[in-house]
């Protein structure tokens, strides 16, 4: 009888570890990225905390991944990261007939190359990356890389800590696209970005929109939604789409190997699809 009354008990207590883990959801993204009013929405809804732990690189998010990042059920890879995460097996299905809100989405931005089917991922936002001038202090036309990156601008720029971002920017200098990235190519790419690094003042992919709107640089290699905070915060601000050529990112959310609470991640995509929770997404 002691022996049965000790199995209920452990039975019993692993149920309660199953449900508390129902109740909360861990959060891996990108910093300033998911609002807080979004946050909390889901939370009042369904129940489930959210714990929202942040990033700054997708190589950030890999390492995290690697060194026992099972813990989070829910991550936010860019698409080149997502394809190396399916490759590896280190992503759990998904089931869209748990997603309704997945019909929302527009066609263009299903079924990519990066994850035929969608069987892995649903997208969360896309952008670019580009070129944020101060005009104020910036008088001469910027049109590409090799307008910013100039030794008369030194100590003046700042760019996004991404360095498959940097690399793809010296490669599309020397008319290489952006997935070319052979051994070869990038030894071509090396020099190039050897002379950069001595005119950056400052990595930053959290926020560089800080320092710009502060006035301690001028030219910003950004994300498209920092450039528009800092077009929203002061007009002077503009963006430039280089003229090397520029790349559409497209981030998403996808449930890591061994999620504690892939329901949850679930309810939660399904969650954000909604027309009203995605226009707070974009507007913030």
């Amino acid at each position: 009888m002691k022996r049965l009354a000790a199995i209920v008990l452990f039975v019993l207590a692993f149920a309660g570890v199953a449900r508390a883990d129902d109740k909360v959801l861990n959060l891996f993204a990108w910093s300033e990225y998911v609002p807080q009013e979004v946050i909390d929405g889901f939370t009042k809804e369904t129940g489930i905390k959210v714990n929202y732990d942040t990033y700054a690189s997708n190589e950030e998010l890999i390492s995290k991944l690697r060194a026992g990042g099972a813990r989070y059920d829910l991550i936010q890879p860019s698409e080149y990261t997502c394809e190396a995460l399916i490759k590896a097996g280190k992503l759990e299905p998904i089931d869209l007939a748990k997603i309704p809100n997945f019909k929302n989405l527009l066609p263009e931005y299903t079924n990519m190359a990066f994850d035929p089917g969608n069987k892995f991922t649903i997208p969360y936002m896309t952008g670019s990356v580009g070129i944020c001038v101060n005009t104020e202090k910036i008088t001469e036309p910027i049109h590409g890389f090799k307008d910013v990156f100039q030794p008369k601008y030194a100590g003046r720029i700042i760019v996004v800590n991404d360095s498959r971002e940097m690399a793809s920017w010296a490669l599309a200098t020397l008319g290489i696209g952006p997935n070319d990235m052979s051994a070869e190519n990038l030894a071509k790419a090396k020099p190039i970005l050897a002379g950069w690094m001595k005119l950056i003042k400052k990595y930053d992919s959290d926020s560089p929109k800080t320092d710009l709107l502060a006035g301690n640089v001028d030219i910003g290699v950004v994300w498209s939604g920092e450039a528009a905070l800092c077009w929203k915060e002061n007009h002077h601000f503009a963006y430039v789409l280089p003229a090397e050529g520029a790349h559409l990112f497209i981030d998403n959310l996808a449930i890591p190997k061994g999620a504690a609470n892939a329901a949850g991640a679930m309810r939660f995509m399904d969650y954000i699809l909604r027309p009203e929770v995605s226009k707070i997404i974009s507007d913030k």
